[in-house]
């Protein structure tokens, strides 16, 4: 392609687009059919430069003409209440459900991962002298110590602020920068496994592992089954950079990234949850076994809803992407 001779050929068509998208009065009936035409024809223009000859200064230009037309021909939206709704009832579970295969097998692996933390820690003094003097250990486990006093420590309202604000900033890193092959994903889940498995050895050596399990279950269930989600789903962000499938590897880093994105918005309300939980239930005098219940009866009313409601949404086409009017063209053609 001769580029200058194809500007030559078509910037009357684009210079009238552009006067078209400039009119400051409502168009007539054959200027609004005169607009969709060339706009079409523009975005035709676009997907043969950036084909053909894809010159920075005419693909900007054009860029620009087309996504100004196509705001016109299509009308701007603002996002409400119903999005809102519908994010809830079908994206967010659709995209949590079509997810399973990555985020269960992480739940399972950093489960057993910790159990065996965990036993290697409270069988082995030695290790638990790399840890901290015996006197420190003792401070952390004992009746009244850190561990139990972690939870009522500060105001409810703050502890709950500041749970969310730091589990929610795990779950963005694994689900933003998955695409970087998943590494910043892995080192979140190590920090979390090795956390969870220091604290089951030290409280198990303690001869306390039930009285730890007692403050961990009502929040840490919700709590690391969303961490585990946002891992599980930015692993496989970094997986589709490596194998993109079908799809140009664009493309797929464009469809998974905004369903990644949007799964943050709808895991930071999950975390909203449990952090509410661990600020108002964990710590309350409330028996173990009815704190226990709490966060039981979340953990599966999260699963009841990916289950019933994610699968259902994902049957009938749901991805957990944006709508599709709302999405860029991926290849202009003309109509």
């Amino acid at each position: 392609m001769d580029l200058d001779v194809f500007v030559s050929a078509h910037r009357a068509d684009w210079e009238r687009l552009d006067e078209l998208l400039r009119r400051p009065r409502r168009l007539t009936g054959p200027e609004t059919d005169e607009l969709v035409t060339l706009y079409q024809r523009a975005a035709t223009h676009l997907s043969q430069i950036r084909s053909s000859a894809p010159d920075p200064a005419v693909t900007d230009r054009l860029t620009h003409l087309v996504a100004r037309a196509r705001s016109a021909v299509t009308g701007a939206r603002a996002a409400g209440w119903r999005d809102a709704a519908h994010f809830f009832a079908a994206s967010f579970p659709a995209a949590v459900y079509r997810s399973r295969n990555w985020w269960v097998p992480t739940a399972l692996l950093s489960t057993v991962l910790a159990a065996v933390i965990a036993w290697w820690i409270g069988t082995h003094p030695e290790v638990r002298a790399t840890i901290g003097a015996p006197d420190q250990l003792r401070e952390m486990t004992r009746p009244g110590g850190q561990y139990e006093t972690y939870y009522s420590s500060h105001p409810a309202a703050s502890f709950a602020a500041q749970v969310w604000t730091n589990n929610a900033q795990a779950a963005a890193i694994c689900l933003v920068f998955g695409a970087l092959l998943g590494l910043p994903v892995l080192w979140v889940l190590f920090q979390n496994v090795v956390n969870l498995g220091v604290g089951l050895g030290l409280m198990g050596s303690a001869d306390r592992l039930d009285t730890f399990l007692g403050l961990l279950l009502p929040h840490g269930l919700l709590e690391l089954t969303a961490v585990f989600v946002a891992a599980g789903t930015g692993l496989r962000l970094g997986w589709t950079v490596i194998d993109p499938g079908p799809r140009s590897r664009r493309t797929a880093l464009a469809q998974e990234g905004r369903s990644a994105l949007g799964m943050a918005i709808g895991l930071a309300a999950v975390l909203l949850v449990s952090g509410l939980i661990e600020a108002f239930v964990t710590p309350s005098g409330l028996p173990t076994w009815a704190r226990v219940l709490v966060g039981v009866l979340a953990e599966l009313a999260f699963l009841g809803y990916v289950y019933v409601v994610g699968r259902r949404a994902a049957g009938s086409g749901e991805t957990g992407d944006i709508a599709a009017s709302d999405r860029p063209a991926e290849l202009p053609t003309a109509a």
